[in-house]
């Protein structure tokens, strides 16, 4: 199993045909992923052969359901055009929307996010890496040779470059899913709804969640923790460093006074039981850990 995606979805590109969008979609079918055909109202009825496979390219999202039985999208759209593709992926049923657009006017999150809940669509996102379930399918950016294999870790993570580093770091081990939530203020998938879900698939053993200063999100994920969630979980949080007030990488994380720093981070997730690396390769090294005793993998 995995979370959120898997070998069976069938993902659409929007913004297929420009070039970031082109050179990911290579990227998504060399790791089996089923992508079924790309949107662009202009190029509608054309077909894209990427590395040997004839990808058709639509003229709506709606037009692309009803063709290929779509559930997945992948936004590759620019800033101020990412809100109406979202809007149009939502109007279409679409169930899982991976916005990977950084740079997206907050209001605009807002707006596409209210309507994707009241419309049953998940959001990943947006300025995130998109997710991976490895041996099945991957949507977005994140390199899957780093971690081809499966395997019982579940990852869940606000940076795109942690995600990537904590993959490399196990991928002996393998990963279930691993989730790039993005850093922006607003997302759609927070670590709580990837922490739940985790909890609840079989064939994850181990959570590790990276999170990062400003807002309260890890905080939150905490006090969840302590409450619902009986698998071991491991983190690291970015930003011990990070000058007060600054914003330092993700729109998101940014730090006043004494709320959102990596060390009040810190020691609410380690109240809730959470072993919290100070490095990412430290952070490896308690997972390396755990997994070497089954008896710490045991669900309370």
């Amino acid at each position: 199993m995995a979370i959120f995606l898997t070998k069976q979805s069938k993902v659409l590109v929007q913004g297929m045909t420009g070039a970031e969008g082109m050179r990911h979609t290579r990227r998504m079918l060399a790791a089996g992923t089923d992508v079924v055909g790309g949107v662009n109202p202009r190029k509608a009825g054309t077909t894209v052969d990427l590395d040997g496979r004839s990808v058709p390219v639509f003229g709506s999202v709606r037009e692309a359901v009803d063709a290929t039985g779509a559930d997945v999208t992948v936004v590759f759209v620019p800033p101020p055009f990412a809100k109406a593709a979202v809007l149009e992926a939502v109007d279409a049923r679409i169930g899982l929307a991976v916005v990977i657009t950084e740079g997206i006017p907050v209001h605009d999150t807002v707006a596409f996010q209210a309507h994707a809940r009241a419309h049953g669509t998940r959001i990943i996102g947006p300025n995130c890496p998109g997710l991976i379930s490895p041996g099945q399918s991957n949507a977005g950016i994140i390199p899957a040779d780093i971690a081809a294999e499966p395997g019982r870790i579940g990852l869940v993570s606000k940076s795109g470059t942690l995600t990537y580093q904590l993959m490399y770091e196990l991928r002996e081990h393998g990963f279930s899913s691993a989730v790039g939530i993005g850093g922006d203020p607003v997302v759609g998938t927070t670590h709580i709804d990837c922490l739940s879900a985790f909890e609840a698939d079989p064939d994850t053993d181990l959570i590790v969640m990276i999170g990062e200063i400003g807002g309260d999100a890890e905080e939150r994920a905490a006090d969840h923790i302590a409450a619902h969630i009986t698998k071991p979980v491991i983190a690291y949080i970015a930003g011990f460093t990070a000058p007060e007030g600054k914003t330092m990488g993700h729109a998101g994380a940014i730090v006043s006074g004494s709320s959102g720093t990596a060390e009040g981070k810190r020691k609410a997730l380690e109240a809730a039981g959470v072993q919290v690396g100070a490095t990412p390769t430290e952070t490896a090294a308690l997972v390396r850990a755990r997994l070497a005793s089954p008896q710490d993998l045991a669900h309370d």
